[in-house]
């Protein structure tokens, strides 16, 4: 008899709906009331949700507990290179043997009825949460926030980074929806830290929040944060922070380290926890350089980056930082979604590189085909082209330019499948 292996087990939880969204609470609430209810018996959980930087966020925040000595249950997704990636445990990425013991448990007590891939596995990350001791949790909603699989806890505090237009099918299409769905984590009494807003998403979490008697810890009310000759400078009713710039690399990033400093100071951090919230952050696949591995090596002198923001706000967030960085060709591999705005996303990249390559995402049935990509990036005013894999298009593109510089970017998806190959 073949082993069982976490592969194997999410392959048949594939099976189990079929559709890949579908959004409701229904089938969650059953399958956690089979498991005995374990997200009653986490540790104290704090709620991100948001369209962009809920992970870099969640990231900051870990950090900074982890520098005030605490130990950190942590969830996100979508994964990169393998699904633990997601579900990480007291600081340490869940074992093989672990993660296939409550896959395995959460499968059998589903019992073969209807529920989605990111519905069971997410309550399987919550069984082995409950069952681990741990100061805090750390949670990422996957889609949305309202029904989302994550909205079944009691948070200690929740977060709603910068809102915009994103997953219109699911959640809406206004800004103003949009924000309603992520609004709802919002948990009556409970503190909320709201990042950067328009003033159509700002209203809706503000209404939401009053209904519910939350009280709001809003970006430029009630924390500022800013930079100042290379530092990062936060301020709130406490006092003022003078910082390092967070490792995360991007002028958005200062945004997403104002929205983990007011967390963390409203969990009673200390001066030097909050730096270690800027100095100590990891998270691969924003603006990450690649460093090692073959693709590396087949750049050669150029520099290599990757990056999995897909909508149009990334696509201005890694434009912003293009221009701030030292000087040099730029060139793009991009390979997208067909879900998502890739003309809204390439637009605000066009006045910063030379041309862009567009290549299909292996093995993933929604992507955008290579020649659709292309078309996008000529009618954005880039150069375009396409190529069979990344890697022919890194051959290419430094046979003409050996010094430059390459961002491999548009889905998360195009950058697991990068970091899985460069290995």
């Amino acid at each position: 008899m073949t082993a069982k292996t976490s592969d194997a087990i999410l392959d048949r939880m594939m099976a189990l709906h079929p559709k890949v969204i579908d959004l409701t609470l229904d089938r969650v609430w059953r399958l956690l009331k089979a498991l005995d209810n374990p997200q009653e018996n986490l540790p104290p959980v704090i709620h991100i949700a948001g369209t962009n930087g809920k992970g870099s966020t969640q990231a900051m925040i870990r950090a900074g507990l982890e520098g005030m000595g605490k130990s950190v249950h942590a969830y996100t997704s979508p994964h990169l290179a393998r699904f633990h990636e997601r579900i990480r445990l007291a600081g340490e990425l869940i074992s093989e043997t672990y993660l296939t013991e409550v896959l395995d448990e959460c499968y059998a007590k589903n019992g073969g009825i209807d529920i989605t891939y990111f519905e069971i596995t997410t309550c399987a990350a919550l069984l082995a949460f409950a069952r681990q001791p741990a100061d805090y949790t750390l949670l990422e909603v996957g889609l949305g926030g309202r029904l989302d699989a994550t909205n079944v806890i009691d948070p200690e505090v929740t977060v709603i980074t910068p809102v915009s237009i994103d997953h219109e099918q699911f959640l809406g299409n206004t800004l103003a929806k949009i924000a309603a769905e992520k609004a709802g984590i919002i948990k009556r009494g409970v503190p909320c830290v709201v990042g950067p807003q328009e003033d159509e998403a700002l209203e809706v979490i503000e209404a939401t929040a009053m209904r519910l008697g939350a009280p709001l810890l809003v970006y430029g009310q009630h924390w500022h944060v800013t930079t100042e000759r290379g530092r990062l400078v936060y301020q709130d009713d406490r006092g003022l922070l003078d910082l390092p710039m967070p490792a995360l690399l991007g002028t958005h990033q200062v945004m997403n380290a104002g929205a983990a400093l007011a967390v963390l100071r409203h969990l009673g951090a200390d001066d030097a926890a909050c730096e270690a919230a800027m100095t100590n952050a990891e998270w691969p696949a924003r603006m990450q350089r690649l460093k090692t591995g073959p693709l590396v090596d087949i750049a050669g002198t150029a520099e290599l980056w990757l990056d999995g923001g897909h909508n149009a706000a990334a696509g201005i967030a890694i434009a912003d930082l293009l221009a701030t960085l030292p000087k040099r060709d730029t060139y793009l591999i991009c390979g997208m979604l067909n879900t998502k705005d890739v003309g809204g996303y390439l637009s605000p990249l066009a006045p910063h590189v030379k041309s862009l390559t567009a290549v299909s995402i292996p093995g993933e049935t929604n992507t955008l085909p290579a020649e659709a990509t292309a078309l996008a990036a000529q009618q954005s005013g880039m150069k375009a082209q396409i190529a069979e894999s990344v890697a022919d298009a890194v051959q290419e593109i430094v046979a003409g330019s050996p010094d430059c510089r390459i961002l491999i970017c548009g889905s998360l998806y195009l950058a697991g499948g990068v970091l899985r190959e460069n290995g």
